[in-house]
């Protein structure tokens, strides 16, 4: 075979649009996770959130929470037992949406949740605690982390 400069041209070409289509298909194979599917109507109701954050943050005992080897502990302010409390616990991972889990807010008479290990995966998490007692709403978040 003769390589002229008409071989080499159609070579760099033929080169060029595999690179392009290798690059293509790579890029649509990549994951790509949104913090939030609904992130517009979230951040409509940011101030909301703040307000419930400094709601919680005035409490005389804050909510508290804590990794164990039987799950997640959260513990309610104890002024607030005779309240009614309910709400969502969110535990977002930012590495990977399909470790994302939600449960409600069901305290024991103790004003103790417990969230049990064998629901969580290990990982990196967001804790986005939602909830209210009585008419008040509030809203704590912190990180943590599960361990295997």
């Amino acid at each position: 075979m003769k390589f002229n400069w008409g071989t080499g041209i159609a070579m760099l070409y033929l080169g060029f649009v595999i690179g392009m289509l290798t690059l293509v298909t790579m890029s649509m194979r990549q994951k790509i996770d949104l913090v939030a599917d609904n992130y517009y109507e979230q951040e409509l109701g940011f101030q909301k959130k703040l307000d419930k954050m400094n709601r919680a943050n005035t409490l005389a005992e804050p909510l508290r929470w804590e990794v164990t080897e039987q799950g997640v502990l959260v513990r309610f302010p104890q002024g607030i037992g005779k309240e009614k409390v309910g709400g969502t616990i969110n535990l977002y991972c930012p590495a990977d949406n399909r470790k994302d889990t939600r449960f409600e807010v069901l305290p024991g008479a103790d004003g103790v949740q417990l969230i049990p290990a064998n629901k969580l995966q290990a990982g990196r998490y967001q804790l986005q605690i939602d909830w209210q007692a009585g008419e008040a709403t509030y809203w704590n978040e912190g990180t943590i982390v599960i361990n295997e």
